[in-house]
């Protein structure tokens, strides 16, 4: 019987079981049929036991230490590229070398005694989040990533048509991870993002270093969130009173006031239901979803004295000063941090989104001569445009409309003309 069920997994499972599924659970004491199956789904076969969700101080009765290293700046490789910096390695040879991880690391993770799963999600709407589901060899690794992810209801993950799996291998010896031949930082290993299979990989000391598993997961969350109606904005947040304010802005300007933001990382959604950071803020008193922003702020930079101090934008402007995201000569498409969105369907859906639910939206350009407007100035003049009535933009010569033009035209050779300066 035993080997019929076998022979039958296995048939089902058929070429996918070259990539990642490799392995059938065979049994073992202290597990749950349904979790154990279902990382077999994953590649991952449960020798001893498989913990679920298990609070903290579980985790720490497990072994689990909070993390005094703080790893920034490891390569962090997406669809083929080293971000941050140039890859030379064919996209071909990337996806071997990708499956390849996936295989060490589901062959890994079978050979020990316990594996440690932990569930969340990136955004905490449950119209539009990615769900997620984590794997490591490690309660460290596990009690780092659940403090990185939005909690989500019990069995959530398991229901869901497409979550994101994020394997974290720890304990893989060094000549493992060169045998793969992605590039690691010294011993402390590297990330590695799959797009298209929804897949992270975290290796080594890897699950250390927030920013980039964050900047990992809204790349792979991008695709998820828009197809459910949720629109992955590189912003954040300001709150005012009874007000929420969306604000872009260059990465100085934005640390300058980071104590007034809802959140100091980059990544917003926004949905129908509401606006909610990618990430949890750590602030136990704010909601887990906000509601639609009361106004839009585009931080612009502009020393020709073309762009006005603050005007207001139509949502066609909004979306155009969007798509340029104009930084004093240089453009910043969608403001965006996340390489894998598509900026000129964002700002479409952006435009969509502003008109149907009415969102006033402002251009501020943060030059002030020799200096930038940062901080509470930034702050007071966003909170001033609930109440103040403040004028339309208006074209006041020179050639930044024409730069404009010049470079979204080579860019994006179908802008809608909705879309103006």
């Amino acid at each position: 019987m035993i080997s019929f069920c076998l022979r039958f997994v296995y048939d089902i499972l058929g070429d996918f079981r070259d990539t990642c599924l490799s392995f059938v659970f065979m049994g073992g004491s202290g597990f749950s049929y349904g979790l154990n199956w279902a990382l077999a789904g994953q590649g991952v076969i449960v020798k001893d036991k498989a913990f679920q969700n298990l609070a903290s101080s579980e985790l720490q009765q497990k072994g689990a230490t909070i993390a005094g290293e703080f790893l920034s700046g490891l390569p962090l490789y997406v669809r083929g590229n080293v971000l941050g910096g140039s890859s030379d390695i064919s996209k071909a040879q990337y996806i071997k070398l990708l499956k390849q991880a996936c295989r060490e690391v589901t062959t890994h993770m079978s050979s020990i005694s316990n594996v440690f799963v932990h569930d969340g999600a990136v955004g905490s709407s449950p119209e539009s989040d990615a769900k997620v589901r984590v794997i490591s060899d490690s309660p460290s690794a596990v009690l780092k990533l659940s403090s990185i992810l939005w909690k989500t209801p019990t069995r959530a993950v398991s229901h869901d048509s497409c979550p994101l799996t994020v394997y974290v291998a720890t304990s893989m010896s060094p000549g493992v991870i060169d045998a793969i031949g992605l590039v690691a930082q010294g011993n402390n290993g590297f990330i590695a993002a799959d797009i298209e299979r929804s897949s992270l990989i975290l290796f080594g000391k890897a699950f250390s270093d927030a920013n980039g598993i964050k900047e990992a997961l809204a790349a792979l969350s991008g695709p998820i969130i828009s197809a459910r109606g949720g629109l992955l904005l590189s912003a954040r947040l300001l709150a005012s009173s009874d007000s929420v304010i969306l604000l872009f802005a260059p990465e100085d300007t934005i640390q300058s006031c980071a104590d007034q933001l809802v959140s100091a990382d980059a990544g917003v959604v926004l949905s129908s239901q509401g606006i909610v950071p990618l990430f949890p803020t750590g602030n136990s008193n704010s909601p887990d979803l906000f509601k639609l922003p009361a106004a839009v702020i585009l931080a612009s930079y502009d020393s020709s004295g073309i762009i006005p101090s603050i005007a207001k934008l139509s949502p066609g402007q909004a979306a155009y000063h969007f798509l340029a995201g104009y930084q004093n000569g240089e453009f910043v498409p969608a403001y965006s941090k996340f390489p894998s969105m598509d900026a000129l369907e964002l700002a479409k859906a952006f435009c969509g989104k502003l008109k149907c639910h009415k969102i006033s939206t402002f251009i501020v350009n943060v030059n002030k001569g020799q200096t930038r407007l940062k901080g509470k100035d930034l702050v007071a003049l966003g909170q001033s445009t609930l109440s103040e009535n403040i004028p339309p933009f208006e074209v006041k010569g020179g050639n930044l409309q024409e730069k404009y033009r010049s470079f979204l035209s080579g860019k994006y050779p179908r802008i809608p003309e909705e879309l103006s300066f």
